[in-house]
């Protein structure tokens, strides 16, 4: 395996369908293909779409699967940034089933105040963070879900480039502890 260094963490360049071996060749074909999705999801998006992890699969597979074996379908590794680990790999499944059933399933299909609709954005999008359900791609996944959740109920796209990096890192730990508050925070500053 291919290995490149970025802020002084080792990385590897994972196995790819494209036989790509070089950071910036991946980077593009990553980015092209989470661009390609959004347009594709957000001209197919409806009052009627359903946030659950089908979707979020599909997400995920329709923006990598050009480019990976293993694009739609959770890791089987575990992992860690920055010193914070991620739940295991052998509970991913578990985890994203009660992601489902205590937060997807019940999102509505229209809400009745933007405030509102930033806690189910922050909630959505700080357990999928803190799952980490994917090898590679977690982070967009994310971000485009949340941006596909805004723009079905008329929002423009979330400015996540304004968020600082450290803020964002607190927030999703705090998930970890149920405590979605930093997460709101940061989503109330960027819709």
């Amino acid at each position: 395996m291919v290995k490149y260094s970025t802020n002084n963490e080792e990385s590897e360049i994972l196995p790819n369908l494209l036989n790509f071996d070089n950071l910036k060749d991946i980077e593009k074909s990553e980015f092209e293909g989470f661009l390609m999705a959004e347009i594709l999801l957000t001209e197919k998006l409806n009052i009627r779409t359903k946030f659950n992890i089908k979707y979020i699969l599909d997400i995920h597979k329709l923006s990598l699967g050009h480019l990976y074996q293993f694009a739609g379908k959770y890791r089987t590794v575990n992992m860690s940034k920055g010193g914070f680990l991620f739940p295991s790999a052998q509970f991913i499944s578990e985890n994203m089933n009660l992601f489902e059933k205590d937060i997807l399933s019940k999102i509505p299909n229209k809400y009745k105040s933007k405030g509102d609709l930033i806690i189910d954005i922050s909630k959505v999008h700080g357990e999928l963070l803190f799952i980490h359900p994917f090898r590679e791609g977690n982070g967009r996944t994310a971000r485009l879900l949340a941006n596909l959740m805004a723009r079905k109920q008329g929002i423009a796209t979330l400015q996540f480039e304004k968020i600082r990096f450290e803020e964002y890192v607190i927030a999703v730990q705090k998930v970890s502890e149920k405590d979605y508050s930093f997460m709101e925070k940061l989503i109330s500053t960027i819709i």
